[in-house]
């Protein structure tokens, strides 16, 4: 703001002169070089105005990107608050139906950790850097894990407990 007052003043201040000089006989060399600077104070004035009226547009575009994206964050955040809300019977009903698969598989405390964590879709790094161990530690109770439960690994640790939760919903009668 201060530039394009800058710019104006010194223009209206040049052409002022000018003019003044003009009345009382100045030199054309005088002339020239005054109505150079009252034409740059004019263009400098144009221009730095026309950018900021173009920095003022973008201001109001990121404004109102921000209050869209501001809107849709609120809207995730209710939908993924509603999903837990809703889940939140069925997920205590599976985390007590694994605990009483770790119970069944006679698993130690560790190993059920490591279960757990594995089932999360942590890598056995993550798993070892969660439980202050060497990652070798994390991966022998994983072994452990999977030789008592008779699994292969934790492809099939996961579909063991998740296999029958993804099935395709049954149609109703409003589907036929």
């Amino acid at each position: 703001m201060a530039i394009l007052a800058a710019f104006a003043l010194t223009a209206c201040v040049a052409g002022l002169d000018l003019a003044s000089d003009l009345r009382d006989g100045a030199t054309l060399g005088h002339v020239l070089a005054e109505g150079t600077i009252a034409v740059i104070g004019f263009l400098g004035a144009a221009l730095v105005a026309r950018q900021m009226i173009a920095v003022s547009r973008l201001a109001r575009l990121a404004s109102a990107e921000a209050t869209s994206l501001a809107g849709e964050l609120a809207r995730t955040a209710a939908d993924a608050e509603r999903w837990r809300g809703e889940a939140r019977d069925l997920m205590r009903g599976l985390s007590q139906a694994i605990d009483e698969q770790f119970e069944r598989w006679q698993l130690s405390p560790a190993e059920k950790e490591v279960g757990l964590l594995l089932l999360k879709g942590l890598s056995h790094k993550e798993v070892a850097a969660i439980r202050s161990v060497t990652e070798a530690t994390t991966r022998q109770q994983a072994r452990a894990l999977y030789r008592k439960a008779g699994l292969t690994g934790r492809h099939d640790l996961a579909a063991f407990f998740l296999e029958d939760l993804m099935l395709p919903s049954q149609p109703t009668a409003n589907d036929e």
